[in-house]
C-alpha cells in the first residue's frame, strides 16, 4: 500500500478524534481500512508460504495449512 493511502488512514483517524467525520470520509475511510488489512492479510500469506520447518534430520516440511494434512 502506498504511503500516501496510510498518511490519510492517519489523517481521518485524527479527525475523527477532533470531530464527527462526514458520510464521504466515513466511507473513504473504510474503504482505506479494507484495502490496507487485504495488504497485510496478502503479505503474511506469502510470508508464511515461503516458511519451512527443519526437522532433526535435515529435511525440510512446508508449513501445512490451517486445518490441512502436513505433506
Amino acid at each position: 500500500m502506498e504511503k500516501a493511502k496510510i498518511d490519510r488512514i492517519n489523517e481521518l483517524a485524527h479527525t475523527a478524534k477532533e470531530r464527527a467525520l462526514t458520510a464521504e470520509e466515513l466511507a473513504e475511510r473504510d474503504a482505506l481500512r479494507k484495502e490496507y488489512l487485504a495488504d497485510i492479510r496478502r503479505n503474511t500469506i506469502a510470508q508464511l508460504e515461503n516458511t519451512y520447518i527443519v526437522t532433526p534430520d535435515g529435511k525440510k516440511h512446508p508449513l501445512p495449512k490451517k486445518g490441512g494434512k502436513p505433506e
